[in-house]
């Protein structure tokens, strides 16, 4: 009954004061809060001239009127009473206690406004699938993922980071569970790793409302990576010919299981290790030398190209140009070498320079810039390569006919006609043409036609043309009148006149008589020489030593030997005459020449009296030795002939009184009767062959002769 009766008058007491003028009021009325889960709540209230009941309610449920709230164990009211003051206190807070708060004066129907209490739960500690050693593989994409569970409030934020650093790319995932609440958040990074991402960490950073500085778990990051290849040359720059070492290092997770080497993309065989040694040339410049390098996961390569320095190699070759008369002509040819080489034309045959370059460009072309042009590269640094490559130029032009030497012909004899050609392009014909017609090939009457191609052409001038007329039966109209040749091409006509020489019968055989008269002359010359020689070599052995002391008619002495006989020769001679043994003819003691028969009486032949022509010096004197000072003075003069006796003497020997031989010097002569047969002269055995290196004396051998 207490209990009942003290709202009453308590309510009995606020109508007193209303009605003295006060009215109760609220000082403080709560506001919204938010507390964090496990913290402390505090809900203000104060009232003013009230000291009724004060009551506060959770969401429309009245906690109750005691200040200790019973039932309600981490509720409490706290405050000054009598001073109005009615604080709600919620220790610890809990999700539960997250509601709408009101603070109520029963008695004086007051109710404060509506305080919503918020419990914020903070995120625990995310979670990231694989952690914290996630193995990836480089170059392969891939998604990680970081989770937070629990029933944190508000939802966290997932966050990645590496090295302090946010990372972007992330997607947020928030998977819905049954009746519409949530759970778990995740967020997903999407990354392609490198080989450079191996052993990084990385941070998943849940935050939220009721945790700014949020959690974090972090991972590493485990990388298996294809091997990364570094590849170097030494020397870089080299010369052709030169050695060079290739290096391919690499890292790779897991470790290298092989090397493999291509130059130019063909493998090069034999190669298995990390290095690779060549000898360099000029196509490491444009064919790399690459390496790949393999293990578990992938393969990986490296290429590299040599800065290989060589001479001009020749990669395309001037064509042949044929263009009209007064046309524009070029060439083109291409060299390669590092460093670029030079290259510069010329004519063949002429060191003048026309151009450098690649391309040569002739301007309004003429017949006298037709011929051979020549690309020329000078040797490179390493005094190899270089040359020269030709082509020719063809100047289309009008027909360039010229006349070839033809032989004189006969009266009614056969007689061939020559003309040669130039003409580019070729000629549509070659016509022959005369007083009464004209002929371009094959026969008509006495006339027929032959072209063919000549043997070579000038250069630039296109191919040349023989074009021969052949004539039957020469009459003595065909040497007086002129033949043309003439041919004609798109680009006009040319032409020339050809003669026909004539040749008479009564020359030719003066000719013939001639040269067969001057044959026998030559001939007998020969024969009679011969046989001179061989004679006079007989002959000259006979000689004694006392007999080579000579007397001279007609010396500087003044004085005479002739004999009488002498004086009666012909008078054709007109030599100095010397006496001198023959093996045929004894002297006696007088001096006197006895004749003798040497065929014993078997031919007919005269005594004869024998001298010894000496011939005469260039100055017109004798070809004489020095004079022998044997004898007194005012003797005539003596000759020695003793240094001459090994020589073979010239053939100007002998002289006959009686009868004459003919020989090759005209003052020797004999007569004789000719035998129908001679056989060979009866020769010491010890003897040599003509010409005689010795003259033995002849003990008079006789010639032996069989009838």
């Amino acid at each position: 009954t207490f209990r009942m009766l003290v709202p009453a008058l308590l309510v009995l007491l606020f109508c007193l004061r209303g009605h003295a003028g006060l009215s109760p009021h609220f000082l403080q009325q709560p506001d919204d809060l938010v507390a964090l889960l496990g913290d402390e709540a505090r809900l203000p209230c104060a009232l003013g001239e009230y000291w009724g009941l004060v009551q506060w309610t959770k969401d429309g449920l009245a906690l109750g009127g005691e200040r200790d709230l019973p039932g309600w164990s981490r509720y409490w009211i706290s405050g000054n009473a009598a001073s109005g003051q009615h604080d709600l206190y919620i220790r610890p807070v809990e999700l539960e206690d997250q509601a709408s708060y009101e603070c109520q004066a029963t008695q004086a129907g007051l109710r404060s406004r509506p305080a919503q209490l918020h419990v914020l739960v903070p995120p625990e500690a995310p979670q990231v699938l694989g952690g914290p050693f996630v193995s990836l593989v480089a170059g392969v994409p891939v998604n990680l993922t970081c989770r937070s569970r629990g029933d944190a409030r508000p939802t966290p934020e997932l966050l990645w980071f590496r090295d302090g650093i946010r990372l972007d790319g992330t997607t947020f995932h928030q998977p819905l569970l049954k009746e519409g609440t949530t759970g778990s958040v995740e967020s997903i990074l999407s990354l392609t790793p490198s080989s450079h991402d191996d052993g990084a960490t990385l941070v998943c950073r849940a935050r939220s409302q009721a945790l700014p500085s949020g959690k974090d778990t972090a991972i590493t990051l485990s990388l298996q990576y294809p091997p990364v290849v570094t590849l170097s040359a030494e020397p870089q720059t080299v010369l052709e010919g030169e050695k060079v070492t290739f290096l391919c290092q690499a890292t790779a997770q897991p470790p290298v299981t092989g090397y493999r080497w291509a130059k130019g993309g063909s493998p090069v065989l034999g190669a298995r290790g990390p290095m690779l040694e060549v000898v360099a040339d000029a196509s490491f410049l444009t064919e790399p030398v690459s390496c790949e390098v393999s293990n578990a996961v992938g393969s990986a390569n490296r290429s590299t190209a040599l800065d290989v320095q060589f001479g001009p190699v020749l990669q395309a070759r001037p064509e042949p140009t044929s263009v009209d008369i007064g046309e524009d002509a070029s060439f083109s040819c291409a060299w390669r070498g590092n460093p670029l080489p030079r290259v510069t034309w010329t004519r063949s045959g002429d060191a003048q320079v026309l151009g450098s370059g690649p391309t040569l460009r002739l301007p309004s072309v003429g017949p006298e810039d037709a011929g051979d042009y020549v690309c020329r590269a000078e040797p490179g640094l390493s005094g190899l390569g270089g040359g020269a490559a030709e082509a020719r130029l063809t100047v289309n032009a009008p027909p360039i006919v010229t006349a070839l030497h033809s032989a004189p012909a006969f009266l009614r004899g056969p007689a061939r006609l020559q003309c040669l050609v130039f003409a580019s392009p070729a000629p549509d014909a070659v016509v022959w043409s005369w007083d009464e017609g004209f002929l371009a090939a094959g026969s008509q009457g006495r006339f027929l036609v032959e072209t063919f191609p000549a043997p070579e052409g000038r250069g630039g001038q296109g191919p040349a043309l023989i074009s021969v007329l052949h004539i039957s039966g020469t009459q003595e109209s065909d040497f007086s009148r002129g033949f043309n040749c003439s041919a004609r091409n798109r680009l006009g006509e040319g032409g020339t006149q050809v003669s026909l020489g004539r040749r008479d019968l009564l020359p030719t055989v003066r000719v013939v008589a001639g040269v067969a008269a001057a044959a026998m002359t030559l001939l007998m010359l020969i024969i009679g020489v011969t046989l001179c020689c061989w004679r006079h070599g007989k002959a000259s052995a006979s000689f004694s030593k006392q007999k080579n002391l000579v007397r001279i008619p007609g010396s500087s002495d003044g004085s005479s030997s002739r004999g009488p006989e002498e004086e009666t020769g012909s008078g054709e001679d007109q030599g100095p005459i010397v006496h001198t043994d023959h093996s045929d003819l004894v002297l006696d003691e007088e001096g006197a020449l006895e004749t003798k028969d040497p065929t014993n009486g078997y031919y007919k032949v005269r005594g004869v009296s024998v001298s010894l022509s000496l011939g005469e010096g260039p100055g017109g004197g004798l070809f004489l030795p020095p004079p022998s000072p044997l004898g007194p003075p005012g003797t005539p003069t003596f000759y020695d002939f003793n240094a001459h006796l090994g020589m073979v003497p010239p053939c100007r020997l002998y002289r006959a009184r009686a009868g004459y031989l003919t020989t090759p010097h005209p003052r020797a002569f004999t007569s004789y009767i000719k035998p129908t047969s001679i056989g060979p002269p009866d020769l010491d055995p010890r003897t040599l062959p003509f010409p005689y290196a010795a003259f033995p004396t002849p003990s008079h051998p006789r010639l032996q002769t069989h009838v």
